[in-house]
């Protein structure tokens, strides 16, 4: 069964910096970070640059490597303001995430006509 990552909670969707760190670690890529006036620093790939800037709202949610990491770290994998699930979907579903106030959900693809 295809895992696909939500966000269970108000909020939105985000990784822990734990998280990334553990995502780059997995993936084999160097990570560089560049301090932040927000919460976090900045993550890049290789280098800082706009082309190599990591934003995890990009992330394919069933990504083999995003499930590992929120499966490994639980509550860690989480960021201020996310509360990340797994869930579970029977093959061959064609899905998309649903969001209301960051909360989610996973939906399948129905066809309309009009």
């Amino acid at each position: 069964m295809p895992k696909i990552v939500i966000n269970s909670d108000y909020g939105g969707f985000g990784l822990s910096e734990e998280a990334i760190k553990l995502y780059f670690n997995y993936k084999g890529w160097n990570l560089v970070t560049e301090e932040s006036k927000h919460e976090m620093p900045l993550f890049y790939k290789d280098t800082i640059g706009d082309d190599n800037f990591f934003n995890e709202y990009n992330l394919e949610r069933n990504d083999a490597t995003l499930v590992r990491v929120v499966e490994e770290l639980g509550d860690k994998a989480n960021s201020n303001y996310s509360l990340l699930k797994i869930v579970e979907i029977p093959e061959g579903v064609h899905w998309y995430i649903e969001e209301y106030d960051g909360r989610e959900h996973v939906a399948e693809m129905h066809r309309t006509w009009y």
